[in-house]
C-alpha cells in the first residue's frame, strides 16, 4: 500500500475512502494519483471538478459552442473573463514546468477508465462559486480583483518548480485573492470553506464501498475538519439575491442625478441646469469611451459606448458595456480560428487583447467600469453648480 503524507484514509458509513491531496500543476502529484488508483482499484474515483470543468477536459473544442451574445445579455462577461484569467494562470505555470494544469485530474479520469471505476464529480460549479463571490464584492473590490488577476499573470515567470510544493497548501483562487481576502475575509468562506464542505459531502456520498478522491491539497484540512458534520448542500449551491443596498443604489443614484438636474433648473436657472447636463454627459461619455478604447474596441464600438453611457447610467436595467459588447460582436464576430487559438492566446496579456473572444469580454468590462466611474465623477461636478 502506497505511503505518502498526501494520502489520507477516511471512512463513512461503511465506505473506505482514500483522499489524495495534490498540487494542480505537479508531475509528482499526477504520478501519485495514477499509482494509488492502480493499486486501490476503487469502484469510484471522485475528483475536484464540476461538470463544466469536467467537460472542458473531455471536450477540447467546447469554446466553439460559446454564445457571446447570450453571455453579455445574461451579465456573465465579467465571470467568464475572470474564469479565463484563472485558467491562464494555471496554464502558464504548467507550461513553464512542462505539465498540463489539472494533469492529476486527467490522469485520474484515465486510470478510472482502466480499472473500470466510475467518475464522480465533487466540486461546486465554478460559476456558482464566482457568482456568490461577486455578490459580496463592491465595484472597487472587483476592480482590485481584476487588476490583481492581470498582475498575477505577469508574475508567473518568477515561479520555480520548488515553489510548487508550497502551492500545494493553497487553492489557486485563494492564492490570487489573498491580498483582497485580508480586507474581505468573507471571500475565504465562499472560495475555500464552502467548497471544503461541498467536497466533503460529495466525496462521502459517492457511490461504492471503495472510493479514491482527488482534491487540491489546500482543501484536505477543511474536508477532514467537516467530515462528520451535516452539510446543507442546497444552501451551498444557492445564488444569493443582491443586497438591499444594491437595489437602493441601483435606483437611487439615477433618481439623485435626475433630481439634481431638476433642482438646478428650478433654483439656479436654465443655464445652470444645462451646465449640469453637460457635466453628466461628458463624464459618462468620456470615461465609458476611454474604457472601450483601452479594450481596443472598434471605433464604432467606442462611439456606441460614448453615446450609450449618459443614457444607460440613468437606466438600471441596461449598461453601457452590454451595448458596446453587442456592437463589438456584430462588427467583428469571432471566427473558428479565434476559438481554436483561445487556449494559447490566454497565456499572455497581449493575447487577451488579440483574441476577438476575450477582447469582446474586455470591451464589456472596461466600458462598464468607465461608465460607473463616470457616474461618480459627474455627481460632485454637477453639485458644484449650487456652490
Amino acid at each position: 500500500m502506497t505511503n505518502n503524507d498526501n494520502i489520507h484514509r477516511l471512512t463513512f458509513e461503511g465506505k473506505e475512502i482514500t483522499l489524495i491531496g495534490t498540487a494542480h500543476v505537479s508531475r509528482e502529484s499526477a504520478d501519485l494519483v495514477a499509482d494509488v488508483i492502480e493499486e486501490e482499484r476503487p469502484e469510484t474515483v471522485s475528483i475536484e471538478l464540476c461538470e463544466s470543468r469536467y467537460q472542458a477536459i473531455r471536450q477540447k473544442n467546447r469554446w466553439q459552442d460559446t454564445d457571446l451574445i447570450k453571455v453579455i445579455k445574461e451579465k456573465k462577461a465579467f465571470l467568464l473573463l475572470s474564469n479565463l484569467m484563472l485558467t491562464s494562470f494555471q496554464k502558464k505555470i504548467g507550461k513553464k514546468l512542462g505539465i498540463k494544469p489539472g494533469e492529476e485530474m486527467m490522469r485520474a479520469i484515465e486510470k478510472a477508465d482502466v480499472v473500470g471505476a466510475d467518475i464522480h464529480l465533487a466540486d461546486r460549479d465554478i460559476r456558482t462559486t464566482l457568482s456568490r463571490t461577486w455578490r459580496l464584492m463592491g465595484l472597487w473590490t472587483k476592480i482590485k480583483l481584476f487588476a490583481q488577476l492581470i498582475t498575477s499573470m505577469g508574475e508567473v515567470d518568477t515561479i520555480k518548480e520548488e515553489d510548487i510544493e508550497k502551492m500545494k497548501n493553497k487553492d489557486v483562487l485563494e492564492m490570487l485573492l489573498s491580498e483582497i481576502g485580508e480586507s474581505l475575509p468573507e471571500l475565504r468562506r465562499i472560495l475555500i470553506d464552502e467548497r471544503d464542505q461541498h467536497l466533503a459531502h460529495k466525496i462521502r456520498t459517492a457511490p461504492g464501498k471503495r472510493v479514491v478522491a482527488v482534491v487540491g491539497a489546500g482543501h484536505v484540512p477543511g474536508i477532514q475538519k467537516c467530515w462528520n458534520e451535516p452539510v446543507d448542500i442546497s444552501a451551498l449551491n444557492e445564488i444569493p439575491p443582491k443586497g438591499r443596498l444594491f437595489s437602493v443604489l441601483k435606483w437611487g443614484i439615477p433618481a439623485i442625478v435626475i433630481g439634481l438636474i431638476g433642482l438646478g433648473f428650478f433654483t439656479a436657472g436654465t443655464s445652470a441646469g444645462a451646465h449640469m447636463i453637460k457635466w453628466w454627459v461628458l463624464a459618462n461619455a468620456v470615461l465609458s469611451g476611454l474604457g472601450a478604447a483601452l479594450a481596443l474596441a472598434h471605433p464604432l464600438t467606442i462611439l456606441s459606448a460614448i453615446v450609450a453611457a449618459p443614457l444607460t447610467s440613468l437606466n438600471p436595467m441596461i449598461a453601457a458595456g452590454w451595448v458596446a459588447g453587442l456592437v463589438e460582436v456584430i462588427l467583428g464576430k469571432p471566427k473558428v480560428k479565434d476559438f481554436e487559438s483561445l487556449p494559447e492566446d490566454i497565456l499572455s496579456i497581449k493575447g487577451f487583447w488579440k483574441n476577438k473572444i476575450t477582447r469582446i469580454l474586455l470591451v464589456v468590462v472596461f466600458t462598464n467600469i468607465g461608465s460607473s466611474l463616470g457616474t461618480f465623477v459627474a455627481i460632485p461636478l454637477m453639485a458644484r453648480v449650487f456652490a
